[in-house]
């Protein structure tokens, strides 16, 4: 009675299951795409300052009065394929359950070949004509969106255009004369100002919540591959992505996008908004093109460490952008720029870091000249280049085959020679030089350092290293001091310093 009885238990839990979710059973669909605008789209330009907008009487009413009607929900859905699907569940094969019940009974639960998986989100109308921003993640893979107005009207939405790798989409519905924000100049932004975020946090209805700019020019965060965030403590939660972040003119400022929720899944008062000005440059591109176009210089480059610039003998505070890896037939190779050079302006700027100047060869024209200053073997020189159109790559990245030569014992790593049969478990060229890393010993400096198995070791202190002898050699000639390496990661190259002990 006991396998009866829990044979029973498992069917009334995958009657309870199929109850809840066989309505989402369909089939397949196409994502909704328009092709770029035939006409222009006018983009409502920012407000002038209007004085005396807010009181401690009304507080921000005049704002959200202004702005309320201009963000939308959007609801979105698309098909997932469960692995396996279309299977009867394992429990209904057992002879036991098919005596009981009999063949037929399993085919009521087998999983459902195809699911619809809904998301819900806000986004915020640009141009009259029903021009509407939000987040890529809102209406990524859609089959279906359904956009809610401010006066309950309901309407299809279509995708114009998406741009994964700042998190931003354009969607359309059809309609006419709808309100609009206007976009501020977010680079003029100052932290301390107030901000409003409006949007529908978990579908519960539009709400309003104020804040301050927390910071600006925020990164490094691995959210999306342009950051420079606004960040804000006004409560954001799930469903404000891809709504507005006001000022007290009821210009937009900034998209919501992201949280810190501490594991919650809540506000922390940590917020996180992509920049007006970044937004509409994304936005006028998608509006032309359908797409994002974006120059290249055609390097990979790293952040310029105090420990990267005494090994590369750069003085003063560290700053600029170390490149580790110059692409073939680029701007870049073309210009002369070689692996090790650090580039410290872009058309007389200053490179503060190695994601500012990402960000700003992001938004320029392929096509477009500019001139870097570069520091090569302890001399600064002009470099001028001509930026290509960046292209999408996929990196590969692997684990080696079992093994462990000793060496490297200082810098707390194993290394055996790179053989074409690990280069192919790497998915690296068979022609590919170096040792490889077959072990990081925990709290090592090494593993401080970042280093991983598979790595492939290719220089020390710029010396190239063909095979263990030379980096044994190499390590030798370099005593005690801090050992610049320059390791192949997948199809990337990057410069790491570690500090053996």
């Amino acid at each position: 009675m006991s396998r009866l009885a829990t044979l029973i238990g498992l069917i009334i839990a995958v009657c309870i299951g199929v109850a809840v979710g066989s309505w989402a059973t369909v089939t397949a669909g196409h994502p909704p795409f328009l092709t770029a605008s035939a006409h222009p789209v006018l983009l409502a330009s920012a407000s002038s300052p209007v004085g005396n907008l807010i009181s401690f009487q009304n507080g921000f009413v005049p704002v959200v009065k202004k702005d309320l009607p201009a963000v939308v929900n959007i609801a979105s859905s698309k098909i997932v394929r469960p692995a396996g699907g279309g299977q009867n569940l394992p429990f209904f094969s057992d002879p036991f359950f098919r005596d009981f019940f009999g063949n037929g009974f399993s085919q009521q639960f087998r999983v459902p070949r195809e699911q619809r998986e809904h998301s819900l989100g806000s986004g915020v109308i640009i141009a009259a004509d029903g021009y509407i921003l939000t987040n890529n993640h809102v209406v990524d893979g859609a089959s279906d969106i359904k956009v809610s107005l401010y006066d309950k009207r309901e309407l299809k939405g279509t995708i114009v255009g998406t741009d994964p790798k700042t998190d931003l989409a354009v969607v359309r519905v059809s309609a006419t004369n709808l309100p609009v924000i206007a976009m501020a100049d977010s680079s003029k932004l100052q932290v301390g100002e107030f901000c409003i975020a409006i949007g529908d946090p978990f579908g519960v209805g539009e709400t309003v919540t104020m804040g301050i700019v927390s910071a600006t020019g925020r990164g490094g965060l691995g959210i999306e591959d342009y950051e420079d965030f606004i960040q804000t403590d006004a409560a954001i939660n799930p469903g404000n992505s891809g709504g507005a972040l006001v000022n007290v003119n009821g210009d937009l400022i900034g998209v919501n996008t992201a949280i810190v929720s501490g594991g919650s899944g809540g506000n922390q008062g940590v917020g996180f908004a992509i920049p007006a000005s970044m937004a509409r440059q994304v936005t006028e591109q998608i509006l032309k093109h359908g797409k994002v176009v974006r120059g290249s210089l055609g390097v990979i480059i790293e952040p310029v460490t105090a420990e990267l610039a005494r090994a590369f003998g750069l003085t003063g505070q560290p700053r600029g952008a170390l490149i580790s890896q110059v692409q073939p037939d680029s701007g870049a190779s073309r210009a002369g720029l070689q692996r090790g050079d650090i580039i410290l302006q872009l058309n007389g700027e200053p490179v503060i870091d190695s994601r500012t100047i990402s960000l700003k060869i992001s938004t320029m024209a392929p096509g477009t000249n500019v001139t870097l200053r570069i520091f090569r073997n302890g001399q600064e020189k002009d470099v001028t280049a001509t930026l290509g159109e960046l292209q999408t790559a996929a990196g590969n990245s692997g684990q080696p085959a079992g093994g462990n030569e000793s060496g490297g014992p200082r810098l707390g790593i194993g290394i055996e020679p790179l053989t074409p049969d690990i280069a192919s478990q790497l998915h690296l060229p068979a022609n590919t030089g170096g040792v490889v890393v077959t072990d990081v010993q925990s709290g090592s400096a090494a593993e401080e350092a970042g280093l991983r198995q598979g790595d492939v070791i290719q220089e020390v202190n710029r010396k190239p290293v063909r095979n263990t002898n030379d980096f044994q050699q190499a390590m030798r000639q370099g005593g005690n001091q801090p050992v610049l390496l320059l390791i192949q990661r997948g199809s990337d190259h990057v410069f790491v310093v570690v500090e053996p002990r």
